[in-house]
């Protein structure tokens, strides 16, 4: 069974939880540290045979086209993360087919392939927003990996999404849903797909949550920020809780990410979309 190892593409400054100390007015000014990370993950990647999906924000798209090739030459997966890391809810209908339709040009025109996936800023379709699908079908995306079925974040959560891999069948059409891997554990459904519950908590939720998929004959999601693999702690002026959930733990990260990749195989979500698309 392989998984999916993702990588939402954006940098320090992009956070849901620290935008209000980053207005997108200043992102210009600030340095970008996500090209020498994504250089570094890319040697790792192919040193362990992984080939994955990365969600590409529009904006650092712009500001770092060598970056998007790189990535894409190396055969991975060029996905859209929307333009400007915004939560879908606060978009609104047309900000969101906005977001949409200028980051998918973007590294269309970088990549020259075509662009079939989507993730939202901090996985924020959630209930009430379903007509986000149906954007993304006539802008032309085929897949979206943005639900994540759980109930204990305070800001997203879709409770209600199968665990796996399903199609979704809306008024303009069928799209592929790819959720977040989560894990039961005591009778409880947890969040077990990366990040900081990657950083954060024990590595064996991961591996329950990737293990029970596989179980299931279904891939699990991984997924990981750039900066969440970058030792430098950016200056800012925000709660302490806010940077330990948001910085703690990344010096191990990698270590932690190499013992994964010795007993799990990757590939992109375009294989399994294929095979799903060819089954259907």
């Amino acid at each position: 069974m392989r998984h999916h190892f993702t990588v939402d593409i954006e940098e320090y400054f992009h956070p849901t939880a620290l935008a209000r100390y980053y207005p997108i007015e200043r992102w210009g000014t600030l340095e970008r540290r996500s090209p020498d990370v994504m250089d570094r993950l890319l040697d790792v990647l192919s040193e362990h045979g992984v080939t994955g999906t990365f969600f590409i924000l529009g904006w650092l798209a712009e500001q770092e086209p060598e970056m998007v090739r790189r990535c894409s030459e190396a055969g991975h997966e060029i996905a859209s993360h929307g333009y400007e890391h915004e939560l879908v809810g606060e978009l609104g209908p047309d900000g969101f087919r906005e977001s949409v339709r200028r980051s998918r040009a973007i590294l269309q025109d970088l990549t020259g392939r075509d662009v079939i996936g989507y993730r939202a800023p901090s996985f924020s379709i959630v209930p009430g927003l379903e007509w986000a699908f149906d954007t993304l079908l006539e802008e032309g995306y085929r897949y979206d990996a943005s639900l994540f079925p759980i109930t204990q974040h305070p800001t997203y959560g879709y409770p209600s999404s199968p665990p796996d891999p399903h199609w979704i069948e809306r008024p303009a059409g069928r799209i592929a849903e790819f959720p977040s891997t989560t894990a039961r554990w005591l009778g409880k459904t947890l969040p077990a797909s990366g990040g900081a519950y990657f950083r954060v908590l024990p590595p064996a939720l991961v591996y329950r949550g990737l293990n029970q998929a596989s179980e299931r004959g279904e891939p699990g999601m991984f997924y990981i920020h750039p900066w969440e693999l970058d030792d430098w702690v950016p200056e800012v002026d925000a709660p302490k809780l806010q940077m330990i959930r948001t910085f703690y733990g990344r010096r191990g990260t990698w270590a932690r990410m190499d013992k994964m990749f010795s007993r799990y195989a990757f590939g992109p979500i375009r294989d399994r979309f294929a095979q799903m698309e060819g089954q259907s």
